[in-house]
């Protein structure tokens, strides 16, 4: 079962990024789901994109990690629930491509991102706005 948001490929990406993490920690599915308050059966589900964690248990297993939640789902190239990005058919694509690996969809994501926010206006100021001029420096 999915989280509401959390589409097959997220899950799959999330999972993936935590079995590594896991890893290259050096503990066993077993001792990991001990230390994260998880059952060991729930742990394999998530690392195999079974089923999404919730946000509780996500923070649970990023705690056990040392890193942030926003860190996984970070390299897991997801948006982190109640965070909704700009619609781009770009990054819907990046996302979509089976032949990318977290990591590079992470990497992909941020540089799209980079590039389209260098290239936006400028925000408005208020006052310019408003029609008044804006305070000039002295």
């Amino acid at each position: 079962m999915l989280g509401p948001k959390m589409t097959d490929r997220s899950a799959a990406a999330l999972g993936e990024i935590i079995r590594k993490q896991r890893e290259l920690a050096e503990l066993s599915m077993r001792r990991f789901a001990d230390l994260a308050g998880i059952s060991n059966p729930y742990l394999s589900q998530i690392e195999r994109g079974l089923r999404a964690p919730s946000e509780q248990v996500l923070e649970a297993i990023a705690k056990t990690l040392q890193v942030s939640a926003e860190t996984l789902y970070q390299q897991a190239g997801v948006t982190p629930p109640g965070e909704e990005p700009e619609a781009s058919a770009v990054l819907d694509a990046i996302a979509a491509d089976p032949r990318l690996t977290a990591r590079q969809r992470s990497a992909l994501r941020e540089i799209y991102e980079s590039f389209t926010a260098a290239n936006a206006p400028p925000p408005r100021r208020a006052a310019a706005a408003s029609g008044q001029q804006a305070p000039r420096d002295p």
